[in-house]
């Protein structure tokens, strides 16, 4: 019975030497050979910039005396003054953000990527437009503006890596799924010097400086969320989801069209059984566990979510896929970064940069520094992979945390004095993100986008995201606090949790690079690890003619294979 279920299962191992050996290397190259679908992701990582601008536009607009003026104890001119409810002004949209993650999974799932991304644009241009008026509303117009707004970019940010992934192929996955990383690293870097530019509207002191200062970088943010919303009008639907859903004529040619080879090429015919017997083996997977949700009606989709996210903590394997997915976006968060983000002028100012104007310049090198450091990622990521990355970046990150705490704890007081040390703690700051820009900004989201099974991957997708926002609200709600009352021993914190995150990659997190998402289920031994799921893949393969397919190429699977497989299901068993 074992031996049988080997065979079925090593069918994906066979498929995946097949295609490794026509798909070519991945690398820049990669990214030419595929700029079809290169430019589609790049379009669709608008998403991104919305929600990069978005964190960093209001760091700088919170250190705006004309802004200040209409948040009263929001924003406080006293920088010793309580800092719980500043914490509140910037952590709302975070909220926000963990409440779209969650509804995000079924909205891709039930009307398409394509059209969640629409639906999510939707209600971040509710969100600015509330912002907008806060000049009469005050602060309750920009907490609730900022909630709605944070519902949108956190739908975007979960359904956008999805749409990326599942359109490209695995030798540039990777690469399209960091660009959404380095989309939110390019609209962080233009809404720090837009902060700068709008700064010197009317003056940079109270009493001169006009409310346009801090009312154009908001509504700026209207124009590329109107074009994402026209242009993705026009994108193709996500392969996966249409096969999914018995579109599978439209899927083939999609897929076609995104490898730009025609219908019955090799490798478009290879791709598109593979996500055919996924679909298939986990539609029946549904259909024998959760017969009365087995019809893809809406309201089946929506009961299916919470049974979608109560099965993922059900077998070992998916456990841990959950744990691999929320806490490495614990980590991310408690890196600092949007500690920083958030907050840059302000830190800057406690680093003795003196005066609005020299924060917010120190804060523009942030923005700079970090797209720099994020192109890399996206051309070499699926070369080197995904640990050995997150690991260098996070000891690298770490060193800088506890550099910082250290320059901190000696020239707190005599910063007037110590210009150099001053410096030297804002160039490991901008040091700090270097080391983010590269590594944990687009590993931690390709992680979350790829290790999940198709009928899961909305939802643990969404999971992993919401790991991410809700860890994002804490920092944004605590770092100004910290700051005020802990001072370096808030480096010191970020600095000893990072250097945990790269035990928690070195010891817990399997390498991914190269596998397609279906292929995802040899690493973690997911589904197939139970003898009566090897068997039921084995029936889907067989039945579609994948089988028939790799075998007929030479395709075969060693008896090695077959070993592994056995030593998987044993291990897996006894757990």
């Amino acid at each position: 019975m074992v031996a049988g279920g080997d065979t079925g299962a090593a069918v994906y191992d066979a498929a995946l030497k097949r295609r490794q050996n026509m798909m070519g290397a991945s690398g820049p190259m990669a990214l030419v050979k595929n700029f079809k679908v290169f430019r589609i992701a790049l379009f669709a990582c608008i998403g991104g910039i919305l929600y990069g601008y978005n964190q960093g536009m209001f760091s700088g607009v919170l250190a705006m005396p004309a802004f200040k003026t209409h948040m009263g104890e929001y924003d406080p001119f006293d920088d010793s003054a309580d800092q719980t409810k500043k914490g509140w002004l910037t952590a709302i949209l975070e909220l926000g953000a963990w409440v779209g993650t969650l509804l995000s999974g079924f909205i891709a799932e039930s009307i398409s990527r394509k059209y969640g991304v629409l639906v999510a644009v939707t209600v971040f241009v509710v969100g600015v437009v509330i912002q907008a008026t806060a000049q009469s509303g005050g602060y309750n117009v920009i907490l609730g503006g900022r909630f709605v707004t944070g519902m949108g970019v956190g739908s975007l940010a979960t359904i956008v890596p999805i749409y990326n992934s599942e359109v490209a192929p695995p030798e540039i996955r990777g690469a399209l799924v960091a660009l959404q990383q380095l989309a939110i690293t390019f609209g962080i870097m233009v809404s720090f010097w837009i902060d700068y530019g709008t700064n010197y509207i009317g003056g940079t002191t109270l009493g001169t400086q006009k409310d346009a200062a801090w009312l154009v970088p908001i509504c700026l943010q209207l124009f590329p969320a109107v074009i994402l919303f026209v242009g993705m009008i026009f994108m193709p639907f996500s392969p996966r989801w249409l096969v999914h859903h018995d579109r599978e004529d439209e899927a083939r040619k999609i897929l076609a069209s995104l490898r730009e080879l025609s219908a019955d090429h090799e490798l478009v015919e290879l791709e598109f059984l593979e996500i055919k017997a996924q679909s298939q083996f986990e539609k029946r997977t549904v259909a024998e566990h959760f017969p009365a949700l087995s019809d893809q009606t809406s309201w089946n989709t929506f009961k299916l979510q919470f049974v979608a996210i109560k099965s993922l903590f059900q077998t070992r394997a998916m456990t841990k896929r959950v744990g691999v997915a929320t806490i490495t976006m614990f980590f991310q968060q408690w890196t600092g970064v949007n500690a920083i983000l958030y907050y840059a002028p302000t830190i800057f100012s406690k680093l003795g940069m003196n005066g609005n104007t020299t924060s917010l310049l120190a804060t523009g090198v942030v923005g700079i520094v970090m797209f720099v450091a994020t192109v890399p990622a996206v051309l070499y990521i699926d070369r080197v992979g995904r640990k050995p990355i997150l690991i260098v970046g996070a000891i690298g990150m770490a060193t800088c945390h506890i550099i910082i705490a250290v320059i901190v704890a000696k020239n707190a007081d005599q910063w007037a004095t110590q210009a150099a040390a001053g410096w030297a703690a804002v160039a490991m700051v901008w040091l700090f993100v270097i080391h983010f820009g590269y590594s944990w900004g687009p590993c931690s989201w390709i992680i979350v986008a790829e290790i999940w099974p198709l009928s899961s991957r909305p939802y643990g997708t969404s999971l992993g995201a919401s790991s991410n926002w809700m860890n994002n609200f804490i920092v944004g709600q605590v770092t100004p606090i910290m700051l005020n009352k802990i001072g370096y021993g808030t480096y010191i914190l970020f600095g000893l949790l990072t250097f945990m995150g790269a035990g928690f990659i070195w010891f817990f997190v399997p390498e991914t690079k190269r596998l397609t998402l279906e292929e995802m289920d040899v690493i973690f031994g997911s589904e197939g690890t139970a003898q009566a799921d090897f068997e039921r893949m084995e029936e889907v393969n067989r039945e579609i003619g994948l089988t028939a397919m790799i075998q007929g190429l030479g395709g075969n699977s060693s008896n090695q294979d077959v070993e592994e497989r056995k030593e998987r299901i044993e291990y897996s068993q006894e757990g």
